[in-house]
């Protein structure tokens, strides 16, 4: 009989990254590798291991949560690029993501607010453009 072995929180990471991010978050991920292995490592483990993982929210509620909170802080394009693919891709409509971010301008700030509307925009495209070349 075969047994089964528990997931390891960086496989469950990786499972987990491959299931929101795709292409996007491994690319992020061999970004990493040149300069920081055992950060990208960490990124496997921590917020996709552990915390994504968890109970009590969906993956898509926790792309709404994560896009919110990349608006708001104002400081993360990249991120926030990757996390507005990510949400996407777990069922979260563009209007969702727009209204989101038009949400954060109240507790945020304009500035923050048309920050990543520009980001969204940019990740819109390129699926766009993505989907036409196919």
């Amino acid at each position: 009989m075969l047994q089964s072995t528990p997931e390891t929180r960086g496989e469950r990471g990786r499972r987990l990254l491959d299931e929101i991010d795709g292409e996007a978050g491994h690319a992020v991920i061999a970004g990493l590798q040149d300069i920081a292995p055992d950060f990208a490592e960490l990124l496997f483990e921590f917020p996709f291991g552990d915390i994504y993982a968890r109970e009590g929210l969906s993956l898509r509620d926790r792309e709404i949560a994560t896009v919110a909170a990349l608006s708001a802080m104002a400081t993360a394009p990249k991120q926030l690029g990757v996390h507005v693919q990510g949400a996407l891709n777990v069922g979260v409509t563009r209007q969702e993501i727009v209204e989101i971010m038009i949400q954060m301008s109240v507790y945020a700030g304009f500035p923050a607010a048309l920050n990543a509307l520009a980001v969204a925009r940019e990740v819109f495209s390129a699926r766009d453009v993505k989907v036409e070349g196919q």
